[in-house]
Formats: structure tokens, C-alpha cells, sequence
């Protein structure tokens, strides 16, 4: 009986301890169960308060860059994003879609005169990136068309170099802006490197390479071009705005002094200058020039002019394995080249070149020289001097009434020169001894027997040189040279060709004043009867207000409407 009661009370025990736990754990879920579902709650509002906060943000800053566009665009709303392509044209004139044309047509944008763009890099932010480098990777332009396939924007290379200077992505990626710019009052430029302030009329080459630009930002690269050589200008300060617009307006320009020295200078167009009367060392490499300049004032010129002086260009070179060329030319010939030149010399070794200006009234001024470096590496040494003529006419009229009163002479068989009757027989007989006569068709110099092998003719030209000079001459005068314009002439031809009729050649515009390309002939008949090249047939094209009358007329019959009209003479 007792063991019957123990066992039940021990039943009952251990039946209270199991549901006590199987409670005691159920609690334990139910509070964890709460805690969970209050985390998760908690969690869910926070979520939802940051979702919130983000979308009030890009809200808030939606309106803020909406407010800039309007703001940017006085009125006008236009910000997309297009891929970048790259097109070769001058200026800063982009080319957009079509739809962009609609969506500005239909805000007016037509109505405000030209428009202005700015563009910027779409990229991801950089930790630790300044705001400055960012406003470096952005820049302003115009438009030149609406005809690039849509989702893209078409740069030409101007903008493209100055948006992306530094490396490029596979698919870039900009954002561009409607902008209202101002007009721009003055700006400052420094040439990357020597060599600009040596064109002439520096600034009017620079006006013109600007005409093709219809904006201009700070930190942007301007090229200008010249001939075959090209200048990076970096703009450092605008005014009003560090964006402005160029379009009919008249800016003051500073250009400042670049900051490059003349310890590099064999690698850059940049003149050297050259005083009268000293000597200047160099070196030379093959295949390359070194340029100086040397200026002629209007005291020395009347001398040159009326023949009593003449200007003497001398270079003393160190024949021991290397050789140069001397190319001279006036301006605004500025660089000398093998084909675009006024004077020069190939003889070997050391030379004298004296120049005697075609026309006397243009001999004070600037003068170029160009050094060229023939053959390896040379050292020469430099000079410009002044010399005085000699009068040598009473010598010659003293020789020449000696030599006529004279009447007993007789030729001389073998050199053909006048000699004494009474000692032709033993010169005779000496000259043909010693002497032979050059065959050559057109020749007839007398040599000496030991000198007469190394006394050679050109087969093309004729003319005589020494054995050593003939390889020269060859390379100089008959080697084929390639002209820019696409035409192959040997080098006299070519340097008639490149200052006559190659459109690459560079004139001063009658209409204009700017010193730009000629092109082609021009079109219209009458252009070409009255000289006129291709650019000066285009550019005397417009039209501006007769000074007597009123009336517009060409600038080309500006002359024959004076007359026909005015009956101006």
C-alpha cells in the first residue's frame, strides 16, 4: 500500500516539474516571439522613415537641380545624359539628337538667340574628390547641328580634350545643360609653350582661330593653328563669369608670358634672338631645324637698299661628320622651311649667304633664319653683320683699258685665254701640259689634270660640283618631296609650288587681315582675273554698308561699285 502511494505522489511530482518546464519554456517562446516581432516592427519603421527621408532628400535635391536648370537656363529646362562621341571639326560646337531640338523648340529656347551648353562627366563619385576636380572635367559649348543619333551627343575635339583630360572611359558618359551665358569682356590666356609671340600679328591669329568658338570656360585648352604648326593657349581668367559667350562681342585679351625657358628649344618652333655684329653656338640634329631671329633697322636699310652695305649671314660649322643647311626669309614668313624660303645655301662646310632683298623698300624688318641639320649631329657657330661694298668699279675699268690696249695677244689653243704673242709658245706648251678643258656642253672651265676627276656634272641640271658635293646636291635639289596639299615635286619646283599655288600656303587676307590658308582657285572667273585665291573669293563675299551711299555691297566690288556709282577713280 505505502509503495502504491509513493509511487503515485512520485508520478504527480514529476508530472508538476514537466508542465512547470513545458510553461516555463512556452514563456520563454512568447517572449521571444514578442521581442522578435518588436525588432522586425522597429526595424520596418526605421526602414520606412529612411525611405522616407531619402525620397524627401532626392526630392529636395530633384528641386534644387531643377531650380539650377531653370536658374542655368533662364526659364528653359533641359538636362540629359548622352554617350560621347568624337568628330573632327574646328570650334566648340557640339552636335545633338533631334528630339533635343523639339524639346528646346518647344520651351522657346529658339526665341533666345544661340544657345549655350554645358556639359559635364558623368562618373561615380571618388571618395575624397574636391569639388574643384570636378568643375575642372566640365566646360561650355555651343551647338552646330541637331542631327547626331539620339541617346548620343557628338564633341568635336576642342570640348572632347577639354572634357576628358585625363583618362577615358569605354562608354563615356556626359550630362548636358542648357546654359544662358553672358558676354564675355575680357579674358587671359598663356601659351603652353614658347613660340606664339614670335607670329606675327599674334592676336589676329588668334581672333581668328576664336571666330570658329561660340563660348569660352576658365581651365579650358584653346588650340590655334598657323600653318603646319599648332599652339595650346590655357584660358586662366574670364570676366564677367568663368563662362562666357564670344559671339558679338568684343573681349580684351592679355596674353601672358609662358613659363618655359630657351633650354628646350631644339624641339619647339621658337625663334632665338640674334644680335648683329655676335656669335651664337648651337648644335643642330639631323632632320631638324634651330630657328633665330634678327631684326634690320631703317638706318642700316637705306645703306642695303642704296647698295653700300649688305647684310651678311655667316655659319661656321664643324665639319667632322656632321653638316647643315641655311634656310633665311623675311616676315611674315616666320619659319623657314626647305620649300618656304627666300634665301639659302647647301654648300658643305661653312658658308656666307648675303641677302639682297627683291625690293628695296622692304629690307628693315624681321628676318628668320633656320638652321637645318643636313647630316648627324652638328656644332656651328652663328653670325649677322652688316658689311660695307667695296668700290670695286675704278679696279675694274683700269683692268679693262689695260687689257684692250694690249694689241698683241693671241688665244691660247687649250684654255682659250688672251696671251702675250712673244710667251704663247712656252704657255702653249705648259697648258697643255698641266691643263685640260671640262667637255661638258655649256662648261669650258679650265682645270688642272689633278683636280679635273673630281670635277663632275649634274645629269639632271648640268650644274658642276665637286665628287664630295654631288650626293648633296642630289638629295637636296632632286630627292622628290611630298607637298601637304598631296602634289610631289623636286625642290625648286616645290618652292615655287608652296608660294604660288599650293592652297596649303598662308596669305594675308586683303578683306580680313588675318594670315590664313589660301585654298584652291576660286570658282568665279572674275575672282580669278582680278588674283584672287579661294579664301579671299569667300571671305570678300560679305557685305558691308557703302560709306558714301548706304547700300551693302560686296566686299570685293566695293572698288568697282566707288567707281561705277561714285564715280570715284
Amino acid at each position: 500500500m505505502d509503495f502504491e502511494l509513493r509511487s503515485a505522489r512520485e508520478k504527480l511530482e514529476r508530472e508538476q516539474r514537466e508542465r512547470m518546464q513545458r510553461a516555463k519554456a512556452k514563456a520563454d517562446r512568447e517572449r521571444r516571439a514578442k521581442a522578435e516581432a518588436a525588432r522586425r516592427r522597429d526595424a520596418l519603421e526605421a526602414s520606412n522613415r529612411e525611405r522616407r527621408l531619402d525620397a524627401a532628400r532626392a526630392q529636395e535635391e530633384a528641386d534644387q537641380k531643377m531650380e539650377e536648370v531653370m536658374q542655368l537656363g533662364k526659364g528653359i529646362s533641359f538636362s540629359h545624359m548622352f554617350e560621347a562621341l568624337r568628330y573632327d571639326g574646328p570650334g566648340d560646337k557640339i552636335k545633338l539628337p533631334p528630339s533635343s531640338f523639339k524639346d528646346l523648340s518647344d520651351q522657346g529656347a529658339l526665341d533666345k538667340g544661340p544657345m549655350y551648353f554645358s556639359l559635364s562627366k558623368v562618373r561615380d563619385r571618388v571618395p575624397g574628390a574636391s569639388p574643384d576636380q570636378d568643375a575642372e572635367e566640365a566646360t561650355c559649348c555651343g551647338v552646330l547641328e541637331f542631327t547626331a543619333r539620339e541617346g548620343s551627343a557628338q564633341l568635336p575635339s576642342h570640348v572632347w580634350n577639354n572634357l576628358f583630360q585625363s583618362d577615358i572611359p569605354d562608354v563615356p558618359l556626359i550630362e548636358v545643360r542648357y546654359a544662358s551665358l553672358p558676354k564675355g569682356t575680357y579674358a587671359k590666356l598663356k601659351p603652353e609653350g614658347m613660340g606664339f609671340s614670335d607670329l606675327p600679328n599674334h592676336r589676329a591669329v588668334l581672333e581668328t582661330a576664336l571666330r570658329n568658338h561660340a563660348t569660352l570656360s576658365e581651365n579650358d585648352v584653346v588650340m590655334v593653328n598657323y600653318g603646319q604648326l599648332q599652339y595650346k593657349l590655357k584660358v586662366l581668367e574670364l570676366k564677367p563669369a568663368s563662362s562666357v559667350s564670344v559671339l558679338e562681342t568684343d573681349v580684351e585679351v592679355d596674353i601672358e608670358e609662358p613659363d618655359s625657358v630657351f633650354d628646350n628649344e631644339e624641339n619647339q618652333h621658337v625663334l632665338v634672338p640674334l644680335e648683329t655684329g655676335k656669335v651664337e653656338s648651337g648644335a643642330v640634329e639631323e632632320g631638324k631645324f634651330r630657328y633665330y631671329k634678327f631684326s634690320v633697322e631703317e638706318g642700316v636699310a637705306e645703306k642695303v637698299a642704296s647698295g653700300c652695305a649688305n647684310i651678311e649671314v655667316k655659319i661656321e660649322s664643324d665639319t667632322s661628320g656632321g653638316d647643315t643647311d641655311i634656310y633665311v626669309s623675311r616676315h611674315p614668313l616666320v619659319f623657314p622651311t626647305q620649300h618656304r624660303h627666300e634665301w639659302s645655301s647647301h654648300e658643305m662646310g661653312s658658308k656666307v649667304l648675303i641677302l639682297k632683298p627683291k625690293d628695296a623698300t622692304l629690307v628693315s624688318g624681321l628676318y628668320s633664319v633656320g638652321v637645318y641639320g643636313f647630316k648627324a649631329t652638328a656644332k656651328f657657330q652663328l653670325s649677322v653683320a652688316i658689311k660695307d661694298v667695296i668700290d670695286s668699279h675704278r679696279i675694274g675699268e683700269q683692268g679693262s683699258v689695260s687689257s684692250a690696249g694690249n694689241g698683241d695677244s693671241v688665244v691660247c689653243k687649250n684654255c682659250k685665254r688672251h696671251i702675250s704673242s712673244r710667251t704663247s709658245v712656252l704657255h702653249e706648251a705648259y697648258c697643255v701640259r698641266h691643263n685640260v678643258i671640262c667637255m661638258h656642253d655649256g662648261c669650258g672651265v679650265v682645270l688642272r689634270k689633278e683636280v679635273a676627276a673630281d670635277h663632275v656634272h649634274c645629269s639632271k641640271c648640268g650644274q658642276a660640283f665637286q665628287q664630295r658635293e654631288m650626293e648633296k646636291h642630289m638629295k637636296v635639289f632632286h630627292e622628290p618631296l611630298n607637298c601637304p596639299c598631296g602634289v610631289v615635286l623636286e625642290k625648286e619646283e616645290m618652292v615655287k609650288h608652296q608660294s604660288s599655288t599650293c592652297p596649303c600656303r598662308l596669305i594675308v587676307c586683303r578683306f580680313c587681315g588675318d594670315t590664313v590658308q589660301a585654298g584652291g582657285q576660286p570658282l568665279d572667273v572674275r575672282d580669278r582675273l582680278r588674283n584672287m585665291c579661294e579664301h579671299e573669293s569667300i571671305c570678300g563675299s560679305r557685305t558691308a554698308p557703302c560709306g558714301s551711299c548706304g547700300r551693302s555691297v560686296m566686299l570685293k566690288e566695293m572698288d568697282i561699285h566707288a567707281i561705277a556709282v561714285h564715280q570715284k577713280s
